[in-house]
């Protein structure tokens, strides 16, 4: 008796359903897991068909299924196990996974069916299912446009390999036409400046100012349409790369001297060049020519952008790490929102307006500094003036 209530309690309280029919498919036991799947109460269930519970066809074919079981004794779902789809009392279809055993008792053959339902499972699996589809989907859009992106990058590497090609070509055209022109505009201009000279010589007599005046003019523009030139030489080098730095050590003392000197011949008014040296040492390792090119440009700016009384200062200074050399003036200055274009090349300030210059010149000093591994700084204020300075790192 025992054993009997504790099988019923097993039963009664089981999580999935339990059903129990004869060999001809009348329903003789159901648990109550079973009847809440369902939705039927035992009293509808107990002695009906069992294919109450199934939906077409398969409702219809049931009894068949056990008919030809019986004669043949091959099973599709006894002792083997399937996924089947319910159908409840209102009609409501559900998966669920039937389990089935054949048990002889009391000397005839009843079938318990095992119900699991799956309908949570199922849920989650179609939840899983459209998850993953649209993972594909999302993988094939980003595939799609990613195809898309780098189809499109490759025909801008084209385009840019080409624009680089032309721009290539036209670079080349253009430093030849500047090494042509430097070139070329040399010996005319030479002959003008002589032709100058020989003019101002044979009209010494005559003691004429208007010749005197007009001659002037001539070996002035002669003078800054060379200059010019030799700018436009000057990049026209640094852009086919034959300019290279060639240190040696020598005086920069000397070296300062000179340029002061020379210097002195271009200064307007009554404009002054003061040059100090701080330090013991003298002696530097750079290329003499480059350093000499850049200061004279940096100081042919302080002349020409100062008025003619500006004093231009132009110190050197050779301490234990650096050296270090400043042109200060106090003239029209840079404006601020000019600044940061101020060695691009053709670049002028806005506030120069009708003193000549090509902008060309701070690009150059620029490019040369870095060739000797130098750094180039300046400070401007707007009607203060500028500080240009020069830095190099002792080796």
């Amino acid at each position: 008796m025992e054993n009997a209530a504790l099988l019923h309690a097993l039963v009664d309280n089981a999580i999935d359903g339990i059903i129990t029919i004869d060999d001809a498919g009348i329903i003789e036991s159901i648990n109550p897991s079973a009847c809440i799947l369902f939705a039927y109460s035992q009293e509808e269930l107990v002695g009906k068909n069992i294919s109450m519970l199934m939906p077409s066809p398969d409702r219809e074919a049931h009894d068949n299924y056990l008919k030809h079981y019986k004669t043949s004794g091959e099973a599709h779902i006894i002792g083997i196990g399937r996924e089947l789809i319910g159908r409840t009392k209102d009609g409501y279809q559900f998966p669920f996974k039937l389990g089935v055993s054949e048990v002889k008792y009391a000397g005839r053959k009843i079938y318990a069916g095992f119900i699991h339902d799956l309908t949570q499972q199922k849920a989650y699996e179609e939840r899983l299912k459209n998850y993953a589809t649209h993972l594909e989907e999302l993988v094939e859009d980003r595939t799609k446009t990613l195809n898309d992106t780098i189809k499109a990058l490759e025909k801008s590497k084209e385009k840019v390999s080409v624009s680089l090609e032309k721009e290539k070509e036209l670079s080349k055209l253009k430093n030849r036409f500047l090494s042509m022109a430097s070139h070329e505009f040399r010996t005319p201009l030479s002959t003008v400046q002589l032709s100058a000279s020989l003019i101002e010589k044979y009209a010494e007599p005559f003691e004429s100012a208007p010749i005197q005046k007009h001659v002037l003019k001539i070996e002035n523009a002669v003078s800054s349409l060379t200059a010019i030139l030799t700018d436009f030489l000057y990049m026209e080098q640094l852009e086919t790369g034959t300019v290279k730095a060639k240190p040696i050590w020598f005086d920069l003392t000397a070296l300062a001297a000179e340029i002061t000197e020379e210097m002195q011949l271009l200064i307007k008014g009554e404009q002054k060049i003061l040059f100090t040296h701080t330090g013991i040492q003298t002696q530097i390792y750079l290329d003499f020519n480059l350093l000499k090119n850049s200061i004279i440009n940096l100081i042919t700016n302080a002349i020409k952008y100062s008025g003619e009384s500006c004093c231009i200062e132009f110190t050197t200074e050779i301490n234990a790490t650096h050296c270090i050399i400043c042109v200060t003036d106090n003239g029209i200055g840079i404006p601020a929102e000019d600044q940061k274009h101020l060695f691009e090349p053709f670049f002028r300030a806005h506030n120069t307006g009708n003193i000549p210059g090509t902008g060309i010149g701070l690009n150059i000093v620029t490019r040369y500094i870095s060739l000797m591994n130098g750094n180039i700084d300046f400070i401007s204020d707007a009607d203060k003036g500028t500080v240009f300075t020069l830095t190099f790192l002792l080796s």
